[in-house]
């Protein structure tokens, strides 16, 4: 008997596929369409089972559409600019663009073996001019439509590196590459106006049904709608023209308990004051040495200086508040300034103790429990406490009452106004990096800032660049950013900054509809494929990558690059759980860790050496780590499908599955069981009995149901079981030979879009014709489904003892006469009768001896 064999069964397939153009997407518009994407990859070199996992998932779902008769798009990309390339060019030479290729180069043939159901003739690389260059005709149209715009921005600037770093890349105050202290500096920046969206993106996520809650709460968080009043104090001893301060303040129903006022280091009246006052600018250039992120400095010491000025309360001019320069005020969010009551804001109350700034409370338990030394009471603005110093006076009320009639008492009274503000801040998209997108305009001395022509485009990055100095290539090219100015034709300079590398991942999804059109999308291609059904990947992007998104979207629509439709690109949206794996270290001679890939390591050592190693359970793959299994290598020891059978049989998708050696290996037993029922099928008995016959196809089609619903639910895990339960029923059966090739069939249909190689295999063995991969999927019959018997367990005097098989519809003296037929209940009356015989029926039969 011929075995099985991975190596040779899995290349085959795939060739077949290949050469039939199987997953090639087509616009035909007499099928339903269904696009299914998996968030594409950063191509850092090589490809771990997480990857493996994200791919497969789709796949998965690509699969069973096609064989539902859906006319399937299954697109793959490179998310290809980005900093680890020109990191890669810094430290070991080369060119950026080099080292990507090469990267996508490798991961390809990674990927390929896997044998996912893939269109690649749809392939590319954000760094591909022909992508970037049409990226660079919507910036221009976003421009144009005042969706793009340039202002002065305050920044962190790392003053080694000289370029402008993310939040999330400032460690400790100092840049994450460099180390050096990180500046907060202006600079001017482009930006996209996401907040004009705000409401509209926020309101929009209840309609997104598809998508898990938390993902849907984290975006509402970030957008983070809230209601204030908006007013201006009047100032004492400011510097002329700021005879105002404006305030906004979510919680104005606790005016009355205002002790100071604070202003951002970046706010005009601390800028003004810098100018003239040598202590004020040490403060301010400290506070700039910081990062510029909210989490940042909410954990941040909280500092402050006196300004001298101070502000008249808006309800007691006779009250005059000091205004203080905090570290902790962003210039970003409201206005810039806020009053601070330490009595209900923690972060107000740390900053009064330090400086010894008064405390009045404003409102007090129901219960009026003694306050907690040094802890601000903020309940929540649902409940309801006592106003001591409310504008209606002594009431109890909950927050949000209480805020509404403070801002209606406010604007009756002039005070201000109320407002509805948001969060999210424009998306400032210049970055001070070589390997982006560059962005396409142009400084003249006459004209000012000038979009380039779209005849002109793409801008392409120059290819003699140099790395041996900190600081963007492209600004001190001697040649790449001269050029004539698009409107006089003077002389002039091209813009040095490149687009933030999400800006190429917020609109690949449409690209993918006409990968080669001459315009950004195709109309007609975007209007029939868009918007992706099926969305799959981590949940580390549910913010930025999603929200950045669904604001391309609408901003492609304005621009006339996508239809009305589109708003909402993702339809639904899955996120994974990650792919875990023991981390193996030992220690040099400092004590420092070495780590060590699970290759290396056999029985808890080191095979080279037979050193013990320490084991760290279950931790996220990571090069750094070197806990990462190379797909490549488990394809090669037992092929492709068992790699994808262990990777949706372990767990639940969402949740984080650990690979096991052990795990694979038992996952290739299992598909060498299948391959030997398919391959004894003609060695099985040319008849067997009716009830076996029948029992068997009953297994078969509920198989049918449960894998079908397992999919649908992205529950593979349980649709694994379910075929797990199948090829049970297959090994234990004495069907006769041809109703074992009818159940074997609809387990190769069934198992194909998880193991689509050995699926193919099975179904030509059983006698299939074509490819499995044709074939329509099998429909469960429901009088199949039904049992014709069932089981009811029999209880002797409380425990349970036996049980029987009746008929489904059997009656009450039926199942009597059954029950005192059975041999332990014989047993148990030794020759007499039961004191009572209670019959549930459907459930059980008690019998009382």
């Amino acid at each position: 008997m011929a075995r099985y064999d991975p190596a040779e069964i899995e290349p085959r397939w795939q060739d077949q596929w290949d050469r039939e153009g199987s997953f090639a997407a087509r616009a035909e518009s007499s099928q339903p369409k269904y696009y299914v994407l998996e968030m594409f990859p950063y191509p850092s070199g090589r490809i771990h089972m997480g990857h493996v996992r994200n791919y497969t998932m789709g796949d998965v779902v690509a699969r069973h559409k096609l064989a539902q008769g859906f006319n399937v798009l299954h697109p793959m990309g490179w998310d290809a600019f980005g900093m680890p390339a020109e990191n890669a060019a810094m430290e070991q030479g080369g060119h950026p663009a080099d080292w990507t290729y090469g990267n996508i180069r490798d991961m390809r043939a990674q990927m390929k073996p896997l044998g996912l159901s893939i269109d690649w003739s749809r392939e590319f690389a954000t760094c591909d001019p022909e992508y970037y260059g049409q990226q660079q005709a919507m910036f221009l149209d976003f421009l144009e439509a005042g969706l793009a715009y340039r202002r002065a921005a305050v920044v962190n600037w790392d003053p080694v590196d000289m370029t402008v770093l993310a939040n999330e890349q400032v460690i400790d105050g100092k840049g994450w590459r460099s180390g050096a202290e990180v500046e907060r500096r202006e600079l001017t920046q482009w930006f996209f106006r996401i907040s004009d969206m705000a409401e509209e993106l926020l309101d929009a996520l209840d309609g997104l049904e598809h998508w898990p809650e938390k993902v849907r709460l984290m975006q509402k968080n970030w957008i983070g709608r809230s209601r204030g009043l908006q007013f201006a104090f009047s100032t004492v001893g400011a510097p002329e023209g700021f005879d105002r301060l404006e305030v906004y303040s979510t919680r104005p129903d606790t005016l009355l308990g205002a002790t100071f006022a604070a202003i951002s280091p970046d706010h005009p009246l601390a800028r003004k004051l810098e100018r003239d006052d040598p202590a004020v600018a040490a403060f301010v250039a400290e506070c700039r040495r910081t990062a510029t992120s909210e989490e940042a400095l909410e954990t941040a010491e909280k500092v402050g200086l006196d300004t001298g000025i101070r502000v008249r309360h808006p309800f007691d001019e006779s009250l005059e508040l000091p205004v203080w320069i905090a570290n902790f005020i962003l210039m970003d969010y409201g206005t810039g300034a806020i009053f601070g009551v330490p009595a209900h804001d923690q972060r107000d109350l740390d900053f009064a103790r330090k400086y010894g700034l008064d405390v009045i409370d404003v409102f007090e338990s129901r219960d009026a429990p003694a306050p907690v030394a040094d802890v601000a009471f903020v309940p929540p603005k649902t409940e309801a406490v006592r106003y001591v110093r409310g504008f209606a006076g002594e009431e109890v009320q909950t927050g949000e009452d209480a805020i509404a009639a403070a801002i209606a008492l406010c604007e009756a009274q002039g005070v201000g106004q109320g407002v509805t503000r948001f969060r999210l801040r424009d998306w400032g998209v210049s970055r001070q990096r070589y390997w982006g997108c560059p962005i396409p305009v142009v400084h003249c001395p006459a004209c000012g800032v000038v979009p380039e022509r779209k005849e002109n485009l793409p801008i392409q990055l120059p290819r003699d660049v140099s790395f041996e100095h900190p600081g963007n290539p492209l600004e001190r090219h001697p040649t790449w950013k001269h050029c004539a100015c698009p409107q006089c034709g003077g002389d002039a300079t091209r813009e040095t900054d490149t687009m933030d590398t999400f800006v190429d991942s917020s609109w690949y999804f449409a690209r993918f509809t006409a990968p080669r059109a001459d315009k950004p999308t195709d109309p007609a291609q975007a209007g029939y494929w868009m918007n992706v059904d099926q969305y799959i990947g981590g949940v580390e992007h549910a913010i930025l990558h999603l929200l950045y998104s669904r604001f391309f979207a609408r901003a492609m629509i304005a621009t006339g690059h996508l239809p009305e439709h589109c708003r909402e690109p993702f339809g639904a949206l899955f996120t994974q759980g990650m792919v875990t794996h023991e981390i193996y270290l030992t220690r040099d001679a400092r004590g420092r860790p070495v780590y060590h890939l699970p290759e290396e390591v056999a029985d808890g050592r080191l095979i080279a050496t037979g050193a013990a190693v320490e084991v760290i359970p279950s931790a996220k793959m990571s090069k750094s780590k070197k806990n990462v299994v190379d797909p490549v290598t488990i394809v090669r020891d037992f092929g492709a499908d068992t790699a994808r059978w262990f990777i949706l049989s372990d767990s639940p998708p969402e949740r984080d599955v650990e690979w096991t050696a052990a795990g694979a290996e038992a996952a290739f037993r299992h598909l060498n069981r299948v391959w030997r029922l398919a391959s004894e099928l003609e060695a099985a008995p040319e008849d067997g009995t009716p009830e076996a016959d029948l029992a068997l196809r009953r297994a078969a089609h509920r198989a049918i149901r449960d894998v079908s619903d397992g999919i649908e639910g992205f529950a593979f895990n349980k649709s694994v079981a379910a075929l797990y339960t199948l090829t049970n029923a297959l090994r234990e059966t004495t069907a006769g030979r041809a109703v074992r090739a009818e159940a074997l069939r609809t387990m190769a249909q069934l198992m194909a879009p998880m193991v689509p190689h050995l699926a193919e295999e099975v179904w030509r063995m059983a006698g299939g014709t074509g490819l499995v991969l044709a074939a329509r999927w099998p429909q469960a019959d429901p009088a199949l489904l039904t049992l014709a018997t069932i089981t009811l367990p029999i209880q002797i005097n409380g425990k349970r003892r036996s049980e029987i098989e009746v008929a489904r519809d059997a009656d009450r003296a039926t199942i009597e006469a059954a029950a005192l037929a059975d041999e332990q209940v014989l047993k148990a009356l030794a020759g007499g009768t039961p004191k009572k015989l209670i019959v549930v029926p459907g459930r059980i039969v008690n019998v009382v001896v």
